[in-house]
């Protein structure tokens, strides 16, 4: 397991879920954090937590991350503390079920803002610092969903792609820097996701709970993989589209996610 000892650690997405668990066992290893989401009240509750439980310290920036500029700004609130960030956790993101064409289309905007923009523009703000200090973690939380295309989750499943491919060229171009990088592809896990993309965008399986999936990452972390699949079942299904022709996969997975009320 890798030392996090006086390190500090940047969690997007950290008041609830995986986010969350990264914050918790990130403070559990000894980093300090500065945690962000659009919740402050949840963020401070947590923050609370860590200090108290764990002795680390613990910054709270309440940041919509899909705004234009906000990781720009997000940057700057860090003001000196930008150049000391060792651990860049890219957990922030969200879903939409429906049809493409029938979707609102300022809300995709803001889904690739969130999954793709934010995440692009937070590394190339932070990456070069750990660079140059000669040690550093990326992590980049993708999804199963990133090894198929997802009839109905189709700007998701594209975004998760995109983070998957982006972070493995990463992971190549960073070795022999002293900084790790990771693409983690969580399969379905017990958040707070299907409360916003709703209940009708099934889940394969058994949901893992998030601290499953944090322990995962770290023990990849320590292994120094480009990527890892959480949960041996997710591992088989993610490989699937490797062996299933393209065309039976899309259809076997536009039945299981389309929507109840559709014809």
């Amino acid at each position: 397991m890798n030392d996090f000892s006086g390190q500090r650690a940047l969690v997007t997405g950290a008041s609830s879920g995986i986010g969350a668990a990264f914050a918790e066992q990130l403070a559990a290893l000894g980093a300090d954090l500065v945690l962000v989401a659009r919740s402050g009240a949840r963020l401070e509750e947590l923050a609370a937590r860590l200090r108290k439980t764990h002795g680390v310290r613990a910054a709270v920036l309440p940041t919509d991350l899909a705004a234009r500029g906000a990781a720009q700004r997000l940057a700057a609130d860090l003001g000196e503390r930008s150049r000391e960030i060792d651990v860049l956790v890219n957990n922030a993101g969200f879903a939409m079920h429906g049809l493409f064409a029938e979707a609102n289309q300022a809300r995709v905007n803001e889904q690739v803002a969130l999954n793709v923009a934010a995440p692009v523009e937070l590394t190339g703000l932070l990456l070069p610092g750990m660079i140059e200090r000669g040690r550093g973690t990326v992590v980049n939380v993708a999804s199963t969903a990133a090894f198929q295309p997802l009839p109905h989750m189709a700007v998701y499943g594209a975004t998760k792609a995109f983070v998957l491919s982006w972070t493995e060229a990463l992971w190549a171009e960073t070795r022999g820097t002293g900084v790790d990088v990771l693409a983690l592809c969580p399969g379905a896990t017990q958040t707070r996701f299907f409360e916003v993309v709703g209940t009708d965008a099934a889940s394969v399986g058994r949901r893992q709970t998030p601290e499953q999936v944090v322990s995962a990452a770290l023990r990849a972390l320590a292994h120094r993989r480009p990527s890892t699949v959480s949960g041996h079942a997710n591992a088989a299904l993610a490989s699937l589209p490797r062996i299933m022709p393209r065309s039976v996969m899309l259809r076997l997975s536009e039945r299981s996610l389309r929507p109840r009320d559709a014809a």
